[in-house]
Parts: structure tokens; C-alpha cells; sequence
């Protein structure tokens, strides 16, 4: 499988963040709050020899919320942040280490609501592959890297049914060595698809 091109001229522009509602809300109509709070999260693409990779971080066990699972770097949009991009720069430095100069941001992918009242958006971004990782460890237990041509292949994602306040809701996981990405995190990458082509 060749590598995949991003489709830049397809992202929404850092200088026009999306202001459509989250592309999930219909699914999560009798969950959410009236009103979402900002957040963003930095997907952050690194050149490698072998290819493209992703960072994705997991949570520490002791969390109050998403303990133990896959994520993006990122958070609450915080009242001092210019922006939701330098919100997803200061939550990356904050919990990974990487500084805002080793991080060259792209474009916007489209927002997602989250169950926890969140209107997240995701920054496309490229990481420097020398980063040198510090990790906050109240909050974050690792990070990694996995292929980028693994997580936009479909056939490494599943969808999964569950029963949740009186309902069959469904989402969407990948499994990559011994992480399971799924929830949110997992549902952003698929929207990242679209964001590529690949040539064959």
C-alpha cells in the first residue's frame, strides 16, 4: 500500500475553524447538554523512514474521566487560549512536552461532541520526528506511535454495539498490538480518512 497524500485543499482552514455542529450530534441527541464546552486535540502526523506515523497517548488509570484510554493530546479550551489551535498547543506541551515550535499545524478536521459535554476539534498537525517526549504523569501513563497506513486502512477498525442509558448505541475501536483505540479517539481517525487518498 503506497502512502497515503493528505488532501489539503479538503481541511477546514486554521484561519476558519468549523462552526457546524459536531458531525455525531444526531447519535448522542438524548445525551448531550444544551450547551458543549470548546476543547481541541492535536493529531499529530511525524515522517518516519517507513512512512507516516500518528502520537496517540493513553490516559492514566487514576483519571476521573476516560481513565486508561487511547487519546489524542489535548483538552478544554482553557480562557487564556487565542484560539482552539493554541488550545491543542498548550494541552500537547502541556501533557506530551512537545513545544509549539516543533509542531507545524495544518488545517481543521471536522468537530466531534463527546457524551462528557465536549465540542472537540481536531488540529491536523505535523510533529518534528525529533521530539523528545516529557509526559505529565498525573494524567498521561505513555505515548506512542502507530502507522498512519494502518489506522486509515479499514479493515483495522470494527464497529461495536452496547447498551447505554436505555439504548443500543454503537462505536467504533481499532486494535493495534496491545491498545485498544476506541470511543472518540477511534472515531476521529475515521474521520481523518477523508482527509487522504491513497494511490495504488
Amino acid at each position: 500500500m503506497a502512502s497515503p497524500r493528505l488532501r489539503s485543499g479538503h481541511l477546514h482552514p486554521l484561519d476558519r475553524p468549523p462552526q457546524e455542529a459536531p458531525w455525531n450530534s444526531d447519535e448522542l441527541l438524548d445525551l448531550l447538554p444544551e450547551h458543549l464546552a470548546e476543547a481541541a486535540v492535536l493529531v499529530g502526523l511525524i515522517e518516519r523512514p517507513a512512512g507516516q506515523s500518528v502520537l496517540l497517548t493513553r490516559r492514566t488509570d487514576s483519571m476521573r474521566q476516560h481513565a486508561g484510554q487511547i487519546a489524542f493530546p489535548g483538552g478544554r479550551r482553557d480562557p487564556g487560549d487565542r484560539d482552539l489551535v493554541a488550545a491543542a498547543l498548550r494541552e500537547t506541551e502541556e501533557e506530551v512536552g512537545i513545544g509549539a515550535p516543533l509542531i507545524e499545524p495544518l488545517g481543521f478536521l471536522d468537530p466531534y461532541a463527546t457524551i462528557t459535554g465536549f465540542r472537540v476539534t481536531p488540529v491536523l498537525a505535523r510533529i518534528d520526528p525529533g521530539y523528545q517526549l516529557r509526559l505529565e504523569a498525573a494524567e498521561v501513563a505513555e505515548a506512542f506511535e502507530v502507522p498512519l497506513t494502518y489506522l486509515l486502512d479499514p479493515a483495522n477498525s470494527e464497529q461495536v454495539g452496547a447498551e447505554f442509558r436505555g439504548r443500543m448505541r454503537h462505536y467504533w475501536q481499532i486494535h493495534f498490538g496491545r491498545y485498544r483505540i476506541w470511543g472518540a479517539t477511534a472515531a476521529m481517525i475515521l474521520n481523518l480518512r477523508r482527509f487522504f487518498e491513497s494511490e495504488h
